[in-house]
């Protein structure tokens, strides 16, 4: 098989949450331009029509959009009975969907914290219960973690680091149980700072003062981000399961 076809996801299926905006727009996008059929899944549904059309108008791939709101496991099933309803199988999940705060830790009120693990961490775990009990061999899901999650960067984030942390190690453990009784991958990427509805509340001084602490000297593209979500679905990287794949641009190092 030449190299080029085993980033190919043709005859794929794809479900990806968080679908109605930033990062979630580009992974849809990626998918079907290598591929793949999608069921997307978010909150708000008229912003996810319009991600799904222009997925259509720009691939020609089929999908559905389906309102999902993943910190209700109820609605995880939905979205994936629904993948499974119009195009008879599920091969890859990319757990995108993601909220963040920030407040002082003697300050945020349970339910401030509850409410960021139970879409960040919980979210991803009723969705790749749900995927991973139609899934067959070969297929792969994607848990969209933080660099947050491995360091600090300036800002009281308790809840969102402890959700993003607390992802990457039910990543492992997903790959450890799935990856030989089922043949499933699981993977995360623990992305460094790209331009989300999430930074754009950062103020300028918070973003020189993260920048500066970026070797690449420059924050990351959606593209870049979206290619390692490619890569990790397709059968490139078949023989990876349980790791984080870290895309920063080197902040990590510093």
């Amino acid at each position: 098989m030449p190299i080029t076809e085993l980033f190919t996801l043709t005859d794929r299926v794809a479900v990806v949450t968080g679908a109605s905006s930033g990062l979630g727009v580009a992974f849809a996008h990626a998918l079907a331009e290598a591929g793949a059929d999608v069921a997307l899944g978010a909150r708000r549904l008229d912003r996810l029509e319009q991600t799904l059309d222009s997925v259509r108008d720009a691939t020609g791939r089929r999908g559905i959009a389906v309102a999902t709101d993943v910190a209700e496991p109820g609605d995880c099933q939905r979205l994936v009975d629904a993948a499974i309803k119009e195009f008879g199988h599920v091969d890859i999940l990319v757990n995108n969907a993601g909220v963040g705060t920030a407040a002082p830790a003697t300050r945020e009120t349970p339910e401030q914290f509850r409410s960021v693990l139970d879409v960040n961490l919980s979210g991803c775990y009723w969705m790749a219960q749900a995927c991973g009990r139609v899934m067959g061999p070969g297929s792969s899901i994607i848990n969209i973690s933080s660099v947050l999650g491995i360091t600090t960067a300036g800002l009281p984030q308790a809840a969102y680091t402890a959700s993003k942390a607390g992802l990457i190690g039910l990543t492992r453990d997903l790959a450890q149980q799935w990856t030989g009784r089922k043949g499933i991958r699981v993977n995360a990427i623990a992305p460094g700072f790209f331009d989300t509805e999430m930074t754009d509340q950062y103020t300028p001084e918070y973003i020189e003062q993260v920048s500066s602490r970026i070797v690449a000297g420059r924050w990351g593209n959606a593209s870049e981000l979206a290619a390692a979500v490619v890569f990790l679905a397709s059968a490139a990287a078949g023989y990876i399961t349980g790791q984080t794949l870290v895309v920063d641009g080197g902040m990590t190092l510093t």
